[in-house]
């Protein structure tokens, strides 16, 4: 909790030293002449603002902006991985190998990196933290979290709860440190050579940056880097229709298309397109727009004013690039970053709208003949994170999973392309980085690797016979 006092630094005043020396007793906020601070939502007393003491609270939905059945999903995720990771503690290891040589053992060794750097962006301000932090801490490091300069509040929240759980077992809540600032912030965490490893979400114009950085104090090993996707659904000509426009809708309009996996291009067989586009208008006219709070919300408001500047951007250059708006396409006038969920049709695939990902609510659907046509589009964006296959066709769904199908990380069938589960490990290929979170495997890279090999004979024989006397 923060209290304004007179070392505040605002709007140049022409104040004298005699007015300074009567305000230097009281607080700037109770003063008339910094009125001012009102305007900032700033009083005497601020909640949220870190002074040795836990006074302030975060809350997804109001900070982040998204509805708050989707914050509490956010934060019973991170609940989730939780108990994920305390049973993978148990159970993640090294083999022991056969040796070449007799009288001796191979043994992989899997030990802890020290101290974890995390990074997240605004669209999961809790989850994304909780993926890294919670399988971090089970592998024995340290963490460093830097949240969103947005989402600071959350932050805060998350790690006073962190820090009451170590200090209720004993433990130093140094643990697990918080850091709150902006790219200056990051820069130095990427720069730092005490960081082990750096775990980035986020943009890839940023990734990249932070990536450069990296890779030149340590190497690739010591980055796990996830950008956004320009991800796809494509739906066959068997598709499911039931299934597939809510599954559009989900992962297209929720958390107002600002997920790194929701739905930016829909692709529908030439058989289905216009009585797929029907309904889909027809279910996007009955998405309720407004207060994230309110429980009948479906659609929130984007996180700041420059995505709204965004998605007027991209809705005005595919309409010069061909498009044709079915619905949306508009700001909403009202207090807020408030937008219409926009479908988008009648575009090449690879316009170069198309081909941008933007992370607003803006569904570009394409028309194309066959399968094989369908995977290459999907195939031709940069990014590489998540995509999906509406069909109820066996050669179709394992041509898809294969060598010659989706080549992202995440290759799902007849679900969206959003809602991936904590079990799995998250991340994607090409322009989204590489790198993997949460489950499966994904702990190894918060770990180094030793092969042992141990002698527990007399003997001393060498490897591929060689003599050497």
């Amino acid at each position: 909790m923060l209290r304004l006092s007179t070392h505040f630094r605002g709007p140049a005043f022409p104040l004298t030293c005699r007015a300074l020396s009567a305000m230097a007793s009281s607080l700037l906020a109770e003063q008339p002449t910094f009125a001012w601070l009102k305007d900032l939502g700033l009083g005497v007393e601020n909640n949220g603002v870190y002074n040795g003491k836990w006074g302030g609270r975060g809350e997804v939905s109001l900070e982040m902006g998204k509805i708050a059945v989707e914050g509490l999903g956010e934060v019973q995720e991170y609940i989730d991985i939780c108990d994920y990771a305390v049973g993978l503690s148990r159970m993640f290891g090294g083999p022991m190998l056969p040796s070449e040589r007799a009288g001796h053992a191979l043994v992989e060794m899997w030990n802890p990196l020290g101290l974890v750097g995390i990074i997240t962006a605004f669209n999961f301000p809790v989850a994304v933290s909780g993926w890294n932090t919670a399988i971090a801490l089970v592998c024995g490091n340290c963490c460093l979290w830097k949240g969103a300069p947005t989402t600071p509040l959350t932050s805060v929240a998350v790690t006073r709860i962190l820090s009451e759980v170590f200090q209720s077992n004993k433990l130093p809540g140094a643990i697990c440190s918080l850091t709150c600032g902006g790219a200056d912030i990051g820069a130095a965490m990427a720069r730092d050579e005490r960081l082990d490893l750096l775990s980035f979400t986020g943009s890839t114009a940023v990734g990249k940056q932070v990536a450069v950085t990296v890779k030149e104090r340590f190497g690739e090993e010591s980055l796990v880097i996830i950008y956004y996707g320009n991800n796809a659904i494509i739906a066959m000509d068997d598709a499911d229709l039931d299934m597939l426009v809510p599954s559009v809708l989900f992962a297209a309009v929720g958390t107002a298309g600002q997920r790194c996996t929701s739905t930016r291009r829909l692709m529908l067989h030439e058989s289905i397109h216009d009585t797929v586009v029907e309904r889909l208008v027809k279910a996007y006219k009955q998405v309720r727009i407004g207060d994230p709070l309110e429980p009948n919300t479906l659609c929130g408001p984007l996180h700041t004013k420059q995505a709204t500047e965004t998605y007027k951007t991209a809705v005005e250059q595919a309409q010069q690039q061909g498009g044709k708006i079915a619905y949306g396409g508009k700001v909403i006038d009202r207090p807020g970053n408030y937008v219409e969920p926009t479908i988008i049709t009648e575009m090449q695939h690879n316009a170069p709208m198309v081909l941008t990902e933007t992370f607003v609510p803006i569904l570009y659907v394409l028309k194309f003949k066959n399968f094989e046509e369908a995977i290459s589009w999907n195939n031709e964006a940069k990014q590489g994170l998540s995509s999906s296959l509406f069909t109820k066709d066996l050669g179709r769904i394992f041509k898809w999973l294969g060598p010659k199908g989706s080549d992202c990380g995440i290759v799902n069938v007849n679900i969206p392309t959003s809602g991936a589960e904590i079990g799995g490990a998250f991340g994607g290929e090409k322009h989204t980085g590489g790198g993997r979170e949460s489950g499966s495997d994904a702990w190894k890279q918060y770990m180094h690797r030793s092969t042992c090999t141990i002698n527990y004979t007399k003997e001393l024989p060498l490897a591929q016979g060689i003599k050497f006397e």
